[in-house]
């Protein structure tokens, strides 16, 4: 799909129009940008019917440019504009609390124009002495970019998946054995690279994988590995092993460096050596095993480990004591706790969203649209919530699944909700979020979740954190203290299934979990391809050793309605 490169340059423009001092343009384009990367469909198929001007938001300039880079694979207008401005300042801008005011001036007094030259000004110390910068604001972008560093190659899980599962089905016709393994099976927030094991005739898979129409690039190719960099920048690995030997590279290169060691050393204590190839005895070298992955942990007096487990936090422990949880499944969630329609900053109206949600066989959906003080979301008063009922009303009579009218309210700085309480209390789900002032000092913010949960409204707290990988760390608040309190409450804590969030976090999930606290997934949804995301969210949920129970979405609407009413 195109939807991604021209949602991208469309922001770059943007974000060049805006250093630029330009007013208004920004603003469309950042409108086409969400607009596209949210479609489900390809917006090359609207470009080869012709209808790109019935997609909301796109006129006849839009329209033009985006038949210029469907065409082009560039758009000339982006390159005048780097031409005018460095193109490095859309990376400085991609620090947190650098906007295109801020990148405008650190470009203007201090010449700064990337994310080298940013350092460098920050570490010298050159930047707090800038009017409205500070010390305090000096220390957060050297953060931020050490934050940015951190990802620096590493993608997304919604831009690796789908990617490595075309791939292997590309190449599954010739394998007898295939498998994805190292972080993408283990389904960490961010992918470095595509890794996939396969058995079978070596020459005629690293053939067959070279010939994939994404491959740009072919980077090494072997007997045993090769090496493709794929559209979009990403590196594919393909190993072919022998078929007895499949099970122990799967371990091998899919456990994290921290899992693996002390793997290898309870093999070394027991009197075997383990490697990619298998378990062997270390008086002999005879194979013990290798075919399967089980065997392996079988033999070390282990339990099978998932996965998503491997990265020791106590997993090695609780194999050896059986005491590994019974992991949520990938098919347990009956309904989706987040999405969005048009009523507020989503795509779609209700009736879409609950058809699309009903294709994927939930029983329920809640549209929780943003509360009316957050204006750029376009937030809905009491009024435009009773007509969003006659909508909601009309879909939960024609189609089978429920729709359930939410609300995302917002949490203001003092702790009052965004809502009056009658409104709220009228409503079937009312989640509480955190959109602005991020900035406050640990305690104000723990302070400020904790009053909006003793309000007794809200029945799960959104993106908890409010981070955005890559983009905006967490804010300060104290986890344990906002843990303790949804558990006082009544509060459900939500993972935000969005791969840009995934908040809460596994560490933190995991916590809520010991704690007492019932879990929540929701796929922020803003378009029907977001409803994808829900996987996402899953895997998040077996990173933290969630199981079912712990989370709300695997209950029958019977039982999710009880548990609203504080059960």
């Amino acid at each position: 799909m195109m939807n991604k490169k021209v949602a991208q340059i469309f922001n770059e423009v943007a974000d060049l129009l805006e250093v630029k001092g330009v007013d208004f343009k920004p603003r469309a384009y950042r409108k086409a940008a969400r607009k596209i990367k949210s479609m489900k469909a390809d917006i090359k198929d609207h470009y080869e019917e012709g209808t790109l001007r019935e997609i909301e938001g796109i006129g006849k300039a839009i329209e033009g440019k985006i038949e210029e880079i469907i065409e082009t694979d560039s758009l000339e207008y982006l390159e005048e504009l780097k031409e005018e401005l460095p193109a490095g300042l859309i990376d400085v801008m991609k620090v947190p609390d650098i906007g295109p005011k801020s990148a405008k001036k650190l470009y203007e007094e201090l010449d700064v124009v990337d994310l080298e030259t940013l350092k460098e000004e920050a570490e010298a110390g050159n930047i707090k002495e800038l009017k409205g910068f500070g010390k305090k604001t000096e220390q957060k972008i050297l953060k931020g970019i050490e934050m940015l560093e951190e990802i620096s190659g590493r993608h997304l899980l919604n831009e690796v998946i789908p990617l490595a599962e075309e791939m292997i089905d590309h190449i599954k016709p010739e394998a007898d054995r295939i498998e994805k393994a190292g972080s993408l099976r283990r389904w960490r927030e961010t992918i470095g690279d595509i890794d996939i094991l396969a058995t079978r005739d070596q020459e005629k898979l690293m053939e067959h994988f070279v010939q994939h129409k994404k491959v740009e690039e072919v980077l090494v190719k072997g007997e045993t590995k090769t090496s493709v960099r794929l559209q979009g920048g990403i590196q594919a690995d393909l190993r072919v092993v022998d078929e007895d030997s499949f099970g122990s590279a799967l371990q091998y290169f899919t456990g994290a460096k921290e899992h693996n060691v002390p793997l290898r050393q309870i093999a070394i204590d027991k009197g075997y050596k383990l490697n990619e190839y298998g378990l062997f005895k270390k008086e002999d070298e005879e194979k013990v095993t290798g075919k399967r992955e089980r065997d392996i942990y079988e033999r070390l007096g282990l339990d099978w480990i998932p996965p998503e487990l491997r990265e020791n936090r106590g997993e090695i422990e609780a194999a050896q004591e059986d005491e590994l949880p019974d992991l949520i499944g990938w098919d347990e969630i009956k309904g989706d706790l987040q999405s969005h329609s048009d009523w507020s900053d989503g795509h779609n109206t209700v009736l879409e969203v609950a058809e699309e949600a009903e294709r994927k066989g939930y029983e329920y959906i809640a549209i929780t649209d943003h509360s009316e003080g957050l204006s750029v979301a376009d937030g809905l008063s009491r009024e435009d919530i009773i007509e969003r009922e006659k909508e909601i009303e009309e879909a939960n009579d024609e189609l089978d699944i429920t729709v359930l009218s939410g609300i995302e309210v917002d949490i203001k700085k003092d702790g009052r909700l965004d809502m009056d309480s009658e409104t709220l209390e009228d409503l079937d789900i009312v989640l509480g979020a955190v959109h602005s002032n991020f900035k406050m000092e640990e305690e104000k913010q723990t302070n400020r979740i904790k009053k909006a949960f003793e309000t007794g409204l809200i029945d799960i707290f959104a993106h908890p954190t409010g981070r955005k990988i890559g983009e905006r760390e967490s804010y300060e608040v104290s986890i344990t203290k906002m843990i303790d309190s949804a558990k006082n409450n009544d509060v459900m804590m939500e993972i935000n299934a969005s791969p840009s969030r995934l908040d809460l976090d596994s560490l933190n999930a995991r916590e809520a979990k010991e704690r007492g606290v019932m879990i929540s997934l929701g796929t922020d949804a803003h378009g029907l391809n977001h409803l994808d995301f829900m996987r996402y969210g899953v895997a998040t949920a077996r990173r933290a050793w969630l199981e079912s129970g712990d989370v709300v979405n695997t209950r029958s609407l019977k039982e999710l309605r009880k548990i609203l009413k504080g059960g």
